[in-house]
């Protein structure tokens, strides 16, 4: 028979091995070292057009960017459906891991399991699921309103009416945002609920949903508690048109740098600092270490912190 050059049988062998490893699940030391390939995680955002979003995902990159990390962002533009195809495309891209910022707590869920599923981690930041993922990072929403409406009563002493403006329906901070706010409010017997409704995150939704609550109800409002600093500007917006700013307190949660402007001129009461930065830092290390096969937190939970224009320089950039 004849004889293959040895040249071509080492070529034949080092095509299996270099095949064998691409099938092996990833390790980071083969990925980053071994054959020298980077580490891929595929990160898909509740909206890139919420600024808080946006501030996590770019403490996202700068982190990637740092550990020499390939991530590929996609934007599920508030849709849980489109976030599910997404992480498919992810699974069928052999990502090394994969990082969701979800849009619901229900309907995102059959994304984690799918990641789950074939063995792909998958790390929720800043919102949460109800199927439980390999790891979360974020902060306890149900805190960030208590802190917002125990400010909001003691600024009325205890008693008024108010109303409330909800995030996205059925998005986990929507609804532990909620939660906290209605524990705070069950202390306060005096301090009266007379509407909530959704904005959907959003400045020019808020902005109109607060000019139709002047509308309907115009003095008789004490304090607006708006789920997010977008929503919360919105409102005072329509407030100070209104000529009634002054004599409404409103508050709001995320101090993005619009909101602590505000704090600092007045148009906003408080704001609740949420940590951006450590959450999107915090995300890809986590997503590091659980690919390298290193310890890792399950839950990695950030505090909230008052803003107001007291302490308001600590905040500011």
């Amino acid at each position: 028979m004849t004889m293959k050059p040895i040249s071509s049988i080492v070529i034949t062998l080092s095509l299996i091995s270099t095949l064998v490893a691409c099938n092996q699940s990833t390790t980071s030391e083969t990925s980053k070292n071994g054959d020298g390939k980077k580490l891929v995680i595929g990160a898909t955002m509740l909206s890139m057009q919420n600024e808080f979003i946006v501030n996590v995902h770019d403490e996202m990159a700068k982190k990637a960017e740092a550990d020499g990390i390939d991530l590929i962002t996609v934007d599920a533009e508030r849709s849980a459906l489109k976030q599910v195809e997404q992480v498919e495309s992810f699974i069928a891209q052999h990502v090394d891991a994969i990082i969701m910022n979800p849009c619901e707590v229900e309907a995102s869920s059959p994304a984690v399991a799918k990641a789950l599923a074939a063995k792909i981690p998958i790390i929720n930041v800043n919102s949460e699921t109800s199927t439980k993922p390999s790891a979360f990072v974020g902060s306890d929403d149900v805190e960030s309103a208590r802190i917002a409406m125990k400010f909001i009563a003691e600024k009325l002493g205890g008693k008024g009416t108010i109303v409330m403006m909800h995030g996205y329906m059925g998005q986990a901070a929507q609804i532990k945002r909620e939660q906290g706010a209605r524990e705070i409010l069950k202390q306060y017997p005096n301090i009266k609920l007379i509407a909530h409704q959704t904005a959907e995150w959003d400045r020019a939704k808020a902005m109109s949903l607060m000019e139709n609550w002047i509308q309907s109800y115009g003095s008789q409002i004490n304090a607006v508690f708006a789920q997010n600093d977008e929503m919360g500007l919105g409102a005072a917006k329509a407030l100070a048109d209104a000529g009634l700013k002054d004599k409404v307190v409103v508050v709001s949660i995320d101090a993005i740098p619009d909101a602590l402007q505000a704090v600092q001129k007045g148009t906003l009461d408080a704001t609740v600092f949420q940590n951006a930065q450590q959450q999107g830092s915090k995300a890809i290390e986590t997503a590091e270490k659980i690919i390298k096969g290193q310890p890792y937190e399950k839950e990695t939970l950030i505090p909230f912190q008052l803003v107001t224009k007291a302490n308001l320089s600590q905040f500011m950039k």
